[in-house]
């Protein structure tokens, strides 16, 4: 029972240690896929066996040719989710913070998310309520409002746990209500 294997290795093996080169390597591998921030890279380099040195070179190297920069990150992976799954402030956070994105840099983005148009240039929303309604858009998939109490209620959770404040969800659903009104 010693020989169980994880993840393809032996328990019992000692880490490898890494070089330079074999730290890029894996580095451009995990970079490939998507952005990363820089503690996820460290993070995987770490798994991989680098040591402190060669990890501190390699992720310096990284910021140096412009492959690690958490501001960038957080700022793509807020139009990420605009465009593909529009989440609340408070949910797109949380997820920076998961992903190892300092509060500074968070704070930084919160600050230019308050400049930001209704909708830029590439037709994505930029303001919270915008978002929220974008969000509901997709949930019904042009199925109408419903005008249960306990429907628009659910409807409102839906959008709170995806990261909306409460009167934003309120506010996404009566504007809903009066396009609805407005178009028939």
């Amino acid at each position: 029972m010693a020989e169980r294997h994880r993840r393809g290795r032996r328990a019992s093996a000692p880490p490898r240690e890494v070089d330079a080169d074999t730290a890029m390597d894996v580095a451009a591998r995990f970079l490939a896929t998507r952005p990363r921030t820089r503690w996820e890279l460290e993070r995987r380099l770490r798994r991989a066996g680098a040591s402190d040195d060669v990890l501190g070179a390699t992720l310096d190297r990284l910021a140096a040719l412009g492959h690690v920069d958490d501001v960038a990150f957080a700022r793509w992976w807020a139009e990420q989710r605009d465009r593909h799954a529009p989440r609340g402030r408070r949910m797109v956070e949380a997820e920076l913070r998961q992903r190892g994105v300092p509060r500074e840099v968070i704070e930084e983005l919160r600050g230019e998310e308050l400049s930001d148009p209704v909708l830029d240039a590439e037709g994505l929303p930029g303001t919270e309520l915008d978002r929220a309604m974008v969000a509901l858009d997709r949930h019904l998939r042009h199925r109408p409002l419903p005008t249960e109490r306990t429907a628009l209620q659910r409807l409102g959770m839906y959008l709170v746990r995806r990261g909306f404040s409460p009167d934003t969800a309120r506010d996404a659903i009566r504007r809903h209500q009066t396009s609805a009104d407005d178009t028939s």
